[in-house]
């Protein structure tokens, strides 16, 4: 009763302090919620290493930063990401803390550009932080993994578990795309177009977008791991390695994607106008094969004295032959050229 009381939110799906939900790790055992006033109280105190705590915040909530600032004790960076216009991909030391800013998708992700948010997370012995926006799928996936009572063993491990869940995502959303772009390809080798290039072009700049937010992920991690901070065990230090050579995997995957969208958005265009083209060149040719009707029914209706056979009872029909014979003439000549 109590777990589902600390659970329920209150202000823009946090409590009064922006606190979306909170943990307590300690060695040997499960997790355990926390409040705010909680935290805050045993932040306060000594504690031992064998206890962090990880604390989930909302941007949205006024009251996030500034219970941060008394008690997180994180460096000023940290907030700095909170009015920062990018979004792009970092992850930074300063001090003995980590702050990063990842980018997610979000938990109602449904194939938009716009569904790309960030979370800032910040990592200091014995608690992360992470603050977003609005809710994303990667944070709720640790969350998930963190109720169903799996044990942690440090802030960075905690870290390294939300990677691979945002690689996992990423993954899941290229294994969809790698379908839909199958279906369009089949529809390109049936020479059946359709509306696949609206629909690929959209695929297209949800990927691209991803690819521009996430891949610089990796590079990030490694440059991180070129200096670790000295709290990070050679356990975390493998783990964050193996996590980003994964997501790289992914991005890698991702990029070949992209660059096989490419190469059907360019055999749709080439299709297009390929179509476009027939249909002209058809144009064209009935165009030219009525010329000597629409010279001759030019020529015959203008309203002038000494029009040929105006007075003959079968000029209708020698006009008609006349016309015959040129348009045949005109079909032999275009029918030579096409020969060649």
């Amino acid at each position: 009763m109590e777990q589902a009381k600390l659970e329920a939110p209150t202000e823009y799906g946090s409590d009064k302090n922006g606190l979306v939900w909170g943990y307590r790790f300690q060695t040997g055992s499960t997790a355990t919620l926390v409040t705010s006033d909680q935290v805050a109280a045993e932040l306060a105190i000594a504690r031992d290493d064998a206890t962090f705590y990880w604390l989930h915040f909302s941007l949205a909530n006024a009251g996030t930063e500034r219970w941060l600032r008394q008690h997180a004790g994180l460096p000023e960076a940290y907030y700095t990401e909170f009015h920062a216009p990018s979004s792009a991909t970092r992850v930074e030391q300063d001090g003995d803390a980590l702050v990063a800013v990842i980018n997610d998708v979000a938990l109602d992700f449904q194939n938009d550009v716009a569904d790309v948010s960030p979370v800032t997370l910040g990592v200091r012995p014995g608690l992360m932080v992470s603050a977003r926006l609005k809710p994303l799928r990667s944070i709720d996936r640790l969350r998930e993994w963190v109720r169903s009572h799996r044990e942690c063993r440090s802030p960075v491990a905690l870290l390294t578990r939300l990677l691979e869940n945002q690689a996992v995502v990423l993954a899941e959303i290229v294994r969809k795309s790698h379908g839909r772009v199958d279906a369009i390809e089949d529809s390109v080798f049936t020479s059946r177009v359709g509306g696949n290039r609206a629909e690929l072009s959209a695929l297209r700049r949800q990927l691209v977008r991803m690819q521009r937010l996430l891949a610089p992920e990796p590079g990030a991690l490694f440059r991180l791991l070129n200096r670790p901070p000295p709290w990070m065990t050679e356990e975390d230090t493998q783990q964050v390695r193996q996590s980003a050579e994964d997501f790289a995997a992914v991005v890698a995957d991702c990029t070949a994607l992209v660059e096989r969208g490419k190469l059907i958005q360019e055999e749709l265009t080439a299709m297009v106008n390929e179509q476009t083209n027939r249909s002209l060149f058809l144009l064209t040719v009935v165009t030219v094969m009525l010329l000597p009707f629409n010279v001759v029914g030019g020529l015959f209706g203008m309203n002038v004295g000494g029009i040929p056979f105006a007075t003959d009872a079968e000029g209708f029909w020698v006009v008609i032959f006349i016309v015959t014979v040129l348009t045949a003439l005109v079909w032999r000549v275009l029918a030579r050229r096409f020969r060649r």
